[in-house]
Order: structure tokens, then sequence, then C-alpha cells
């Protein structure tokens, strides 16, 4: 594989890692403030 093409799977590999972890901290902060107010009631 040319080095041309390793840099730009390796873009799309991170880029991918970046949006799947904002999902996860954007659904894992939700689920927490549902916790908090459940227990506040």
């Amino acid at each position: 594989m040319s080095s041309k093409r390793a840099m730009k799977q390796a873009q799309k590999q991170a880029y991918a890692k970046h949006r799947s972890n904002i999902f996860k901290n954007r659904f894992n902060s939700r689920k927490r403030n549902i916790n908090k107010k459940n227990k506040k009631n």
C-alpha cells in the first residue's frame, strides 16, 4: 500500500473513532442525567 493511501485510511479511521466517541459520550451523559433525575424523585 502506498503511504498516501495509508495516510488517507488512517485519517478515515481516526475520524470514525472520533465520531463514535462523541456519540458514546453524548449517550452516556444523557443516561447519567436521567439517573440523577430519578434519584432526586
